[in-house]
């Protein structure tokens, strides 16, 4: 009996079916993912059964509108909270959070959420952000702007001045500012002394590797399963960024394995590599080759790579040709998909990356390496050759 599909890659199938073009027919569909018709058709039934699809029941009529109504006020808050996420860091609120209720209550928003219903959910009261759309900049902040032009200025003209001389600049300037507002404003925006003390950004450095180089930028293989290569890439959409993680085995160039995710955790490489081995089947001893992101030096991902029994190998830091391979199928991917347009929400550029992995780089696209073969077909008549060799 046929190993089950992955998970992942069963929903990725019934996002295509459901968001076809007009014209397109369940067959056409299905091929271009190697399965069945039948199969499909039954994947959609279950997949319609368990979302609760009654079509064509008039008494769930009113109860359907009441639930699309609670859905969209749902996807309001939920995005009015995502969009939060980023100004809730700043320390002077609730002002701050004005700018992101104007943005969401615009017409051109991909989401427009009233301003009733995201004072809300921010608990902020209507009225101040009304204030502040008629009159957006205050006396006081236009004088504080001022203040951070004259100690740009000041620290312009002479770069080796602390903030201490600069304030001295400043107040000959005729601005009225204490020591500590200066340090306050040169320390936000970074601007000291040429004699001061060197800063660094975050001091952050990339970890020890926990695998050897076993491929040496050798990207060749005898056979299936013998090496295959994976990283991560991203993609901004409207709603934030889309990280995918795929998996290649070297012999065929096909992508035997991804997973996409709006988080870039340790479980985005796991579920790559699990559904890999899903579909590949005895992986024993194969070679998974990666860079040194904190994704592949995960105790997660390490301890899956032994549950299967592969070896692990990671390349040097910051040496982009050690995982080449790879990186050119993320750069044809960048060049096809990802910048052909702007993406408006994360589930349409899903749906246009599985379409293309699956449909044209697996079966449509013909590769020079492979004698102008498709990665399925030359997988299909290797695998051929080696039965008759048998």
């Amino acid at each position: 009996m046929p190993k089950p599909y992955p998970r992942e890659f069963r929903e990725d199938v019934i996002r295509v079916a459901r968001n076809r073009e007009p014209g397109v027919h369940l067959k056409q569909v299905a091929a271009d993912f190697g399965i069945s018709e039948s199969c499909l058709n039954n994947w959609l039934a279950k997949a319609d059964r368990e979302d609760g699809v009654r079509l064509g029941d008039p008494q769930q009529a009113a109860s359907e509108r009441e639930l699309r109504k609670r859905i969209r006020l749902l996807e309001q808050e939920n995005e009015v909270l995502r969009r939060a996420a980023a100004y809730l860091s700043q320390a002077n609120l609730p002002k701050m959070i004005y700018p992101l209720v104007r943005e969401l209550a615009a017409t051109d928003a991909p989401i427009r959420v009233p301003v009733a219903v995201t004072c809300r959910v921010l608990k902020i009261a209507r009225q101040p952000f009304y204030r502040w759309l008629a009159q957006p900049v205050t006396a006081s902040e236009w004088d504080q702007a001022l203040l951070a032009n004259a100690i740009f200025d000041a620290h312009r003209d002479d770069p080796a001045f602390g903030y201490r001389l600069v304030a001295d600049e400043v107040h000959d300037a005729g601005f009225d500012a204490c020591e500590r507002t200066v340090w306050k404003v040169c320390s936000t925006n970074g601007w000291w002394s040429s004699f001061g003390k060197k800063r660094g950004k975050n001091g952050k450095k990339s970890g020890p590797p926990v695998h050897d180089d076993l491929v040496q930028r050798d990207f060749t293989a005898l056979g299936p399963n013998e090496l295959w290569l994976t990283d991560i890439t991203e993609h901004p959409t409207g709603e934030g960024k889309l990280y995918l993680c795929a998996i290649k085995d070297v012999f065929s160039n096909r992508i035997v394995g991804y997973s996409i995710d709006s988080r870039m955790k340790s479980r985005l490489a796991v579920n790559a590599l699990n559904n890999a081995v899903a579909r590949r089947g005895d992986v024993t001893g194969t070679i998974c080759h990666s860079d040194r992101g904190s994704q592949f030096r995960s105790r997660k991902f390490v301890h899956a790579l032994n549950g299967h029994g592969m070896v692990g190998s990671m390349g040097k830091v910051g040496a982009a040709g050690d995982n080449a391979a790879m990186e050119s199928f993320f750069s044809l991917l960048q060049r096809n998909v990802l910048d052909r347009q702007t993406w408006a929400t994360r589930e349409e550029l899903r749906i246009a990356i599985v379409t293309w992995i699956e449909r044209t780089y697996h079966r449509r696209r013909r590769q020079a390496a492979l004698g102008r073969l498709t990665p399925i077909e030359f997988e299909l008549i290797m695998n051929q050759t080696v039965v008759l060799a048998a």
